[in-house]
Protein backbone atom coordinates (compact mmCIF):
# COMPACT_ATOMS: atom_id res chain seq x y z
CA UNK A 1 0.00 0.00 0.00
CA UNK A 2 1.42 3.36 -1.02
CA UNK A 3 1.86 6.05 1.59
CA UNK A 4 3.06 9.63 1.35
CA UNK A 5 5.56 10.64 4.03
CA UNK A 6 6.22 14.36 4.49
CA UNK A 7 9.13 15.99 6.26
CA UNK A 8 10.85 19.34 6.55
CA UNK A 9 8.35 21.49 8.40
CA UNK A 10 9.29 23.65 11.34
CA UNK A 11 9.54 27.14 12.78
CA UNK A 12 11.09 29.93 10.73
CA UNK A 13 11.33 33.72 10.96
CA UNK A 14 9.65 35.94 8.38
CA UNK A 15 11.79 36.12 5.27
CA UNK A 16 13.27 32.70 5.93
CA UNK A 17 13.18 29.50 3.91
CA UNK A 18 12.14 25.90 4.35
CA UNK A 19 12.21 22.88 2.10
CA UNK A 20 9.48 20.28 2.39
CA UNK A 21 9.88 16.74 1.11
CA UNK A 22 7.31 14.08 0.39
CA UNK A 23 8.36 10.53 -0.38
CA UNK A 24 6.01 7.87 -1.70
CA UNK A 25 6.57 4.52 -0.07
CA UNK A 26 5.42 1.15 -1.28
CA UNK A 27 6.62 -1.45 -3.71
CA UNK A 28 5.22 0.24 -6.76
CA UNK A 29 4.31 3.85 -7.23
CA UNK A 30 2.96 5.59 -10.25
CA UNK A 31 1.18 8.88 -10.48
CA UNK A 32 0.07 11.47 -12.98
CA UNK A 33 0.99 14.33 -10.70
CA UNK A 34 1.86 15.46 -7.20
CA UNK A 35 0.87 18.54 -5.30
CA UNK A 36 1.14 20.51 -2.11
CA UNK A 37 -1.77 21.97 -0.22
CA UNK A 38 -1.96 23.97 2.98
CA UNK A 39 -4.54 24.46 5.70
CA UNK A 40 -4.33 27.33 8.15
CA UNK A 41 -6.31 27.31 11.42
CA UNK A 42 -9.96 28.00 10.77
CA UNK A 43 -9.56 27.87 7.01
CA UNK A 44 -10.18 25.31 4.31
CA UNK A 45 -7.40 23.35 2.69
CA UNK A 46 -6.13 25.14 -0.39
CA UNK A 47 -3.90 24.38 -3.32
CA UNK A 48 -0.30 25.62 -3.17
CA UNK A 49 1.58 24.00 -6.05
CA UNK A 50 1.40 21.03 -8.39
CA UNK A 51 3.66 19.21 -10.81
CA UNK A 52 2.91 16.73 -13.61
CA UNK A 53 5.03 13.69 -12.95
CA UNK A 54 6.25 12.79 -16.42
CA UNK A 55 6.90 16.14 -18.06
CA UNK A 56 7.41 18.33 -15.01
CA UNK A 57 4.81 20.97 -15.82
CA UNK A 58 4.17 23.10 -12.74
CA UNK A 59 1.35 25.22 -11.42
CA UNK A 60 1.22 27.59 -8.45
CA UNK A 61 -1.28 29.49 -6.38
CA UNK A 62 -0.97 33.19 -6.98
CA UNK A 63 0.03 33.87 -3.38
CA UNK A 64 3.19 31.75 -3.65
CA UNK A 65 4.23 32.32 -7.26
CA UNK A 66 7.81 33.55 -7.36
CA UNK A 67 8.47 32.46 -3.77
CA UNK A 68 7.83 28.70 -3.79
CA UNK A 69 9.20 26.10 -6.17
CA UNK A 70 7.89 22.57 -6.60
CA UNK A 71 10.15 19.89 -8.03
CA UNK A 72 10.34 16.13 -8.16
CA UNK A 73 12.87 13.33 -8.22
CA UNK A 74 11.29 10.50 -10.16
CA UNK A 75 13.99 8.00 -9.19
CA UNK A 76 13.25 8.61 -5.51
CA UNK A 77 9.47 8.99 -5.90
CA UNK A 78 9.84 12.26 -4.02
CA UNK A 79 8.37 15.71 -4.49
CA UNK A 80 9.79 18.85 -2.90
CA UNK A 81 8.52 22.29 -2.06
CA UNK A 82 11.17 24.96 -1.68
CA UNK A 83 9.64 27.85 0.21
CA UNK A 84 11.47 31.19 0.22
CA UNK A 85 10.56 34.64 1.54
CA UNK A 86 8.13 33.09 4.00
CA UNK A 87 5.66 35.39 5.69
CA UNK A 88 3.25 35.09 8.59
CA UNK A 89 0.38 34.17 6.25
CA UNK A 90 2.26 31.04 5.14
CA UNK A 91 1.75 29.48 8.57
CA UNK A 92 -0.26 26.29 8.04
CA UNK A 93 -0.17 22.54 7.94
CA UNK A 94 1.20 21.52 4.55
CA UNK A 95 -0.04 18.35 2.92
CA UNK A 96 1.42 16.39 0.08
CA UNK A 97 -1.00 14.72 -2.32
CA UNK A 98 -0.88 12.43 -5.34
CA UNK A 99 -3.10 12.58 -8.39
CA UNK A 100 -2.57 8.96 -9.30
CA UNK A 101 -5.04 8.58 -12.11
CA UNK A 102 -5.00 12.08 -13.56
CA UNK A 103 -8.51 12.75 -12.25
CA UNK A 104 -7.81 14.52 -8.99
CA UNK A 105 -5.77 14.23 -5.83
CA UNK A 106 -6.78 11.02 -4.12
CA UNK A 107 -3.87 10.10 -1.87
CA UNK A 108 -2.78 12.35 0.99
CA UNK A 109 0.07 12.56 3.43
CA UNK A 110 -0.33 13.21 7.13
CA UNK A 111 0.76 16.83 6.94
CA UNK A 112 3.70 18.80 8.30
CA UNK A 113 3.45 22.01 10.31
CA UNK A 114 5.07 25.18 9.01
CA UNK A 115 5.09 28.11 11.44
CA UNK A 116 6.38 31.53 10.46
CA UNK A 117 6.86 33.71 13.50
CA UNK A 118 9.07 36.52 14.67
Amino acid sequence: QVQLLESGGGLVHPGGSLRLSCAASGRTFSTAGMGWFCQAPGKEREFVAGIRWNFGYTDYAGSVKGRFTISRDKAKNTVYLQMNSLNLEDTAVYYCAADRLGSGYNLWGQGTQVTVSS
